[in-house]
């Protein structure tokens, strides 16, 4: 008897489901900081290009294979290409959903820890970043807080994916993405309230094209990747729960949409109230644990929007959380016939397991480094600068040269008929995009993240005379004479 696949309720609830996994942490507090760090305005300019020319054609490429293949990343690529090295490349995607859940959900464990601090009352004992990094230090150096919050934050994780596609995932994020989009439309309004807001919009909007660089180009390139949970095989599992009546350029892109504008809020949320508080905005990745809480310390009714401020983190963690463990899930429903209940409880348990040491290396195993770096930064390392970016080069590279454009054309075009008749110029810009220019561009972010790029720029100048600039134009212009 052949086992009745599950599919979502709505398509609401497939775009609710994809935004809620590609908002996350990032989107609440890295968007912010590096926005404001590379040019506020004209930072967002160079993101919103690169998240159009990079991150929706390999987004739409990534669900197609999910859809046209009803499975998981290692069964789409072996049904579409019966070659172990690209089912292969479809496993590299389950172990970077593994390995990413198992640090992320410590990282989100602090998150849920501290909805709890704001309800004690402790931001009120801040006088400064100082004193809130001490605390924070002092918290994630207590093994029983840190261990005992990434268990309480996987424990959620594993209950919505226990219920399901429909009745889990689908209803959780019907749930939880209204609940994180109120509580952050409540953060902006407070922000913007403030005495000195406009401040914080300034930094974040003013654009200083001075510190547009080619650094802070190939930061938004690798943001823009990155935020959408491409190479991951996150999205190709959740495009494998759409049916061919499901419009997938349509639902792409207001996937895109909601995770940009969620980004682009939660900064406004952010630098108001940072520069009315007349704390530092420039503090990096420390922003939320250091300088948010002081922030809150000296807010009017600090105490409630600090317990909705970490609610919103939470929430965000979550649903990309739900993702990654799905990721795994139906690897195992799929492939090896197990059930769902008995995989969520067998993987989730093993994946919290294997993230015990990340959030030991804030503590007991802090001096405990392979090649200077702890087990969280290797597993983050690992991930985010290796399994992500090829992952994401590969799909591209599949879809357009290996599969092949004409197939996929064909299988895009289902249940988006009207949708391409009326805009047939999308698809010639999404094959420039994911056969030419997605593949260069996530090589050169994939040297950038593992250090090789400014070695590999300096040997192309020497021999070629070129920069980074005119390699590319070179590679696509030999690429498009080649076509």
């Amino acid at each position: 008897m052949i086992k009745q696949r599950e599919h979502w309720g709505s398509k609401f609830g497939f775009i609710l489901a994809a935004a809620g996994s590609a908002v996350g942490l990032g989107n609440i507090w890295k968007f912010p900081y590096i926005a404001g760090e590379n040019g506020g305005a004209a930072f967002v300019f160079v993101y919103l290009i690169c998240i159009a020319v990079i991150g929706l054609p390999v987004l739409t490429a990534e669900i197609l294979l999910g859809r046209t293949t009803q499975r998981n990343p290692v069964g789409a690529f072996k049904k579409l290409s019966g070659s172990k090295f690209w089912t292969a490349v479809g496993g590299m995607g389950v172990i970077a959903g593994f390995v990413i859940l198992s640090f992320y959900s410590v990282v989100a464990g602090w998150s849920f820890g501290y909805i709890f601090e704001a309800m004690k009352g402790t931001f009120s004992t801040f006088s400064d970043a100082s004193f809130a990094g001490e605390h924070f230090n002092s918290l994630v150096g207590n093994v029983t807080w840190i261990v005992g919050f990434h268990g309480g934050f996987f424990l959620l994780t594993m209950l919505v994916v226990y219920a399901g596609v429909k009745g889990g995932i689908e209803r959780g994020s019907k749930i939880m993405m209204p609940i994180l989009f109120v509580i952050l439309l409540i953060l902006v309004v407070r922000g913007l309230t403030l005495d000195g807001a406009e401040k914080g919009l300034a930094f974040l909007w003013n654009p200083d094209w001075s510190k547009i660089s080619g650094q802070s180009v190939l930061i938004a390139l690798g943001h823009a990747f990155f935020t959408l949970s491409l190479g991951m095989g996150a999205m190709m599992t959740y495009g494998s729960y759409l049916t061919e009546e499901d419009n997938i350029p349509s639902a792409a892109f207001q996937v895109l949409f909601l995770d940009t504008l969620i980004a682009i809020l939660a900064g406004i949320a952010i630098f108001t109230a940072v520069f009315a508080m007349g704390q530092d905005p420039g503090a990096g990745p420390g922003l939320i644990f250091h300088t948010i809480p002081v922030v809150f310390s000296k807010m009017p009714g600090g105490l409630l929007f600090g317990v909705l401020f970490f609610l919103l983190l939470t929430l965000a963690a979550l649903t990309s959380a739900i993702s990654l463990l799905e990721v795994v899930v139906a690897y195992f429903v799929d492939e090896l016939n197990w059930k769902r209940h008995q995989a969520v409880l067998v993987f989730g348990l093993l994946t919290f397991l294997i993230g015990i040491p990340s959030a030991l290396s804030f503590n007991v195993m802090a001096d405990v480094k392979w090649f200077d770096k702890t087990f969280f930064d290797i597993a983050d390392f690992l991930a985010s600068n290796i399994l992500l970016p090829v992952g994401g080069l590969f799909i591209a590279v599949f879809v357009a040269w290996v599969w092949g454009f004409d197939k996929a054309v064909i299988e895009l075009k289902k249940g988006a008929v009207n949708f391409f008749e009326k805009n047939d110029w999308m698809i010639v810009a999404w094959k420039f995009f994911l056969k030419y220019f997605a593949p260069v561009m996530i090589f050169i972010v994939f040297l950038h993240s593992i250090g090789l790029l400014e070695s590999a720029v300096a040997q192309i100048k020497q021999y070629w005379g070129l920069d980074v600039s005119g390699l590319i134009l070179l590679i696509l212009l030999i690429r498009y004479l080649k076509k």
